[in-house]
């Protein structure tokens, strides 16, 4: 696995330490480790600093780094928790965010914490005073909810000027939850000027985990695929993807480069489940991967098992997603490695943990 985030000559400041909040999420822990390895002192806000099974993997980058590691105790819905964490920083680079696709009340579980977390985080950053940039881990699913959107955009491509339009709390809450999120975050950026806000806003991540126990939604797909849940096929839904390690690297240049700004989307490709499927089979053909895609009606007939919903994949089933990368390449620097190399890394570490 290669474990290290390649920043070239970006040119990272060691002088002040950087807020990382969700610091034990998937993309957070690559995040805070590339930050330590350029020297940074990082200052990770997360739930419990005393769970030692959550934070190992960080006390182990740090340990491994010339970087500090300082945990800091926090709750995306109480105010003022960021506050101790924040003290000292230049740089914040929110990342905490729920995602979760079943859950049982959208507004409590997921836009709840999404909007009312990223407006305590940014105005904590007004309050404190020193903040002068904040990196926003979003999504590209505040850029499109579903092929509806698709069909209204210039060349029906997404590019940075794209907004999710369709989602809502009853139809793909947790898309619905990035896009209010992210207009939080630019409209609290518009009525101050003590702080930049850059946005970064990847597909689906893949590739590994630094933690043992990741729990992020690829990781779910990665999972039903080794088990066999798929082994009849999946659905042909569009989706982009890209690895983790590219995230870290557009974070930190989000958060240092001089003339970063606005939104930037991140894709190595546009694919979908049975192809990122095929793309194991050289490596793992002895799994039950997915292998062919399920016909429109049974896959709409069997929604609820995978726990999609049934509208959901009628309005998507069947449709391509095209997307411009090129402002991420050109003013971030990002570099797109193969999406089979991440998978194979990703799956690898699945079926390593028994997720046969």
């Amino acid at each position: 696995m290669d474990t290290h985030v390649d920043l070239g000559a970006l040119p990272v400041d060691t002088s002040a330490p950087v807020l990382v909040t969700g610091a034990t999420g998937y993309v957070a822990g690559w995040i805070v480790k590339a930050l330590l390895d350029a020297g940074v002192t990082v200052h990770a806000a997360v739930r419990d600093p005393g769970n030692a099974q959550k934070v190992q993997h960080l006390q182990d980058a740090a340990d491994a780094s010339p970087g500090k590691l300082r945990l800091f105790a926090s709750d995306l819905l109480r105010e003022g928790s960021y506050t101790e964490a924040m003290r000292g920083c230049r740089i914040v680079v929110h990342t905490a965010s729920p995602f979760v696709r079943s859950v049982r009340d959208p507004q409590r579980d997921l836009v709840d914490p999404a909007v009312r977390g990223t407006r305590n985080v940014l105005r904590t950053a007004g309050e404190v005073g020193g903040v002068e940039r904040v990196v926003l881990t979003s999504s590209v699913a505040a850029m499109i909810g579903d092929a509806e959107d698709i069909l209204t955009y210039p060349g029906r491509t997404v590019t940075e000027d794209s907004w999710n339009t369709t989602s809502s709390l009853t139809r793909e809450p947790y898309s619905y939850s990035k896009t209010l999120a992210e207009l939080e975050a630019w409209r609290i950026a518009q009525e101050q000027n003590r702080w930049r806000l850059v946005t970064v806003n990847p597909g689906l991540v893949i590739g590994p985990a630094l933690n043992s126990a990741p729990t992020s939604e690829s990781f779910t797909i990665a999972r039903q695929m080794a088990s066999g849940r798929m082994r009849f096929g999946a659905p042909r839904v569009a989706l982009t993807v890209v690895d983790v390690r590219e995230i870290a690297y557009a974070h930190l240049a989000a958060a240092f480069l001089p003339d970063a700004e606005g939104r930037h989307l991140l894709a190595a490709e546009s694919t979908d489940i049975v192809d990122l499927a095929r793309r194991l089979l050289p490596a793992y053909g002895s799994y039950p991967l997915p292998r062919r895609d399920l016909p429109k009606p049974l896959a709409v007939a069997l929604a609820p098992a995978a726990g999609l919903e049934r509208g959901y994949l009628r309005r998507n089933i069947g449709y391509d997603l095209r997307v411009d990368t090129t402002k991420s390449r050109r003013d971030l620097g990002v570099r797109y490695r193969p999406a089979q190399a991440s998978m194979e890394e990703m799956f690898g570490q699945v079926v390593g943990a028994g997720g046969r």
